[in-house]
């Protein structure tokens, strides 16, 4: 290695500032962890569902029976006949079956009205809020945050996907990424070489250790994980049949949900799962293209819920589900919406209080002709801190005093 210091390898590849970012592991990695210290049993583990693009919650959770919304929407709303009522005169999108049995079976909890003040219709400035916990849209995201509480471990918190998820972004330390394609580590002579680069030096500087650190665990991931994605998934015995095989369809997060399933059921020391789905920036043509979205949202996440009542770790699943903002009310000439404030988040598990939680936003006194915000979404990650993922919500949200009661 006289030409290849690791110094210089530092300075070509910038691993440095990425090394504070994320980890990238690999199938392997995480499967050999899964093998070597499994998650306890009755540890909670808290998967959250990003919906990128805005999703539009009055097509979602629908006041099908409020005749402002038929008047607002006249090519837009739906009927009694196109949805699925729940109560309270609102009813779940026709083409959410699977949240509809989650919801009779005491499982769904639905948070309306849901936002924070002074909305910002920006995708860019309203996620990054979301997904720091902060109105000034902190460098930091919450459960980033909430990393950097609990011991060093790589395996802590994982987003699939190419790119570490904001929310999983802390400052000192991060959570991982796993590639939905799988990790490729090297092989041969470069990885041997590698394997000195990643050793501990007393001369490397802090950027420089936290690179080789990096380094070190992603190969030891690697060696743990890829056994365990060439199992079966679990099963999802108790969903119904279409021609032969369960309903629910395929979809990205469908392929990623499935990964989780595997994780989870092999015993991945992981408390904190990412996943996503975009497609939900519907200007034009909402209703075909936001029915075939919550129709996989919907389907993706009844089949994970059902592979997890056929393993052990039923009761320890809770599942978040959130967008960026809802839609503008009224309809736009496109037969879309326009980006707006307020929407409804969806938690699902066995622990979960199913039913309505905040005030449904009255279409008969919209804030600049948009839904007011009832529910701010801080209260959701106090609760989920707190009673999940077992942290005082002051430590992440600082003097934050208020949460719901949604979580047994």
């Amino acid at each position: 290695m006289d030409t290849l210091t690791r110094r210089k390898f530092i300075q070509m590849t910038g691993a440095g500032a990425i090394a504070a970012a994320a980890h990238t592991l690999s199938i392997e990695e995480i499967a050999n962890a899964a093998i070597s210290r499994p998650l306890p049993l009755g540890t909670p583990i808290l998967v959250v569902v990003t919906l990128y693009g805005g999703n539009d919650g009055l097509n979602t959770v629908v006041p099908y029976q409020d005749s402002v919304y038929q008047s607002l929407r006249p090519q837009l709303a739906y009927k009694e006949s196109q949805v699925l009522p729940i109560g309270e005169g609102l009813a779940l999108n026709g083409a959410m079956s699977g949240f509809k049995s989650l919801w009779d079976m005491n499982q769904l909890a639905i948070v309306r009205g849901v936002g924070y003040p002074n909305s910002d219709r920006s995708h860019f400035s309203s996620m990054a809020i979301w997904q720091s916990a902060s109105l000034t849209a902190s460098n930091t995201g919450w459960l980033g945050r909430w990393v950097e509480t609990q011991k060093e471990d790589p395996l802590l918190a994982i987003g699939l996907g190419s790119v570490l998820p904001p929310l999983l972004a802390g400052n000192r330390r991060s959570g991982s990424v796993l590639p939905l394609g799988g990790l490729k580590v090297p092989t041969g002579s470069l990885a041997s070489d590698c394997a000195k680069l990643s050793m501990n030096s007393p001369s490397d500087d802090r950027l420089t250790a936290m690179a080789a650190r990096t380094m070190r665990n992603l190969f030891e991931v690697s060696a743990e994980v890829t056994p365990i994605l060439k199992d079966p998934a679990p099963p999802a015995n108790d969903l119904p049949t279409v021609v032969g095989g369960n309903a629910g369809g395929d979809s990205n997060l469908s392929a990623q949900l499935e990964i989780v399933a595997k994780l989870i059921a092999a015993g991945s020391p992981t408390r904190v799962w990412s996943v996503s789905l975009g497609g939900f920036d519907t200007h034009a043509d909402e209703n075909t293209a936001q029915s075939a979205l919550l129709g996989a949202v919907s389907g993706s996440i009844s089949k994970f819920m059902s592979q997890m009542r056929s393993t052990n770790r039923s009761k320890d699943v809770t599942v978040l589900v959130y967008s960026e903002f809802g839609r503008r009310v009224r309809a736009n000439a496109s037969q879309g919406t326009d980006h707006g404030t307020s929407g409804p988040v969806f938690l699902l598990g066995e622990r979960v209080k199913g039913g309505f939680y905040g005030e449904q936003p009255s279409l008969q006194k919209l804030k600049d002709d948009d839904l007011a915000v009832t529910t701010d979404f801080r209260d959701i990650y106090a609760v989920l801190l707190e009673k999940v993922l077992i942290t005082s919500k002051e430590r992440v949200l600082g003097k934050w005093g208020s949460r719901l009661e949604l979580i047994n």
